[in-house]
């Protein structure tokens, strides 16, 4: 497996992090197609690369699917729970910075300014 798409070995995923998935993963209906692995794999590219989820290689499955299931892991804190409790093993270390994309329109006011 190439360690640029898949970070974290599945023997650590399996010992430390799944644990923590199926103690708090209680959905009803058939399992998902990709498995927990791979999903998590793919949710570390997109924050490690921030490429847009379009953009997430066929590798991990198709792009929506993996968004939306990564954003109904954020609406119930499975996703932000999970790297709370591995930050504290020490177990991951994930900085985050997010950076708000609006940028406001200085046109006008540069325009009242000249002389």
């Amino acid at each position: 497996m190439d360690s640029r798409l898949f970070p974290l070995s599945p023997d650590f995923f399996t010992k430390t992090i799944e644990p923590l998935i199926t103690a708090h993963y209680k959905r009803p209906g058939r399992p998902p197609k990709e498995g927990h692995y791979v999903f998590f794999c793919a949710i570390l590219y997109v924050l490690r690369t921030g490429i847009s989820w379009r953009d997430l290689p066929s590798h991990f499955g198709h792009w929506h699917t993996v968004y939306t299931r990564f954003k109904r892991w954020s609406e119930n804190g499975l996703f932000w729970s999970l790297v709370y409790q591995l930050q504290q093993k020490k177990a991951l270390k994930l900085d985050f910075t997010w950076i708000d994309s609006t940028n406001p329109s200085l046109g006008m006011e540069i325009s009242l300014y000249k002389e």
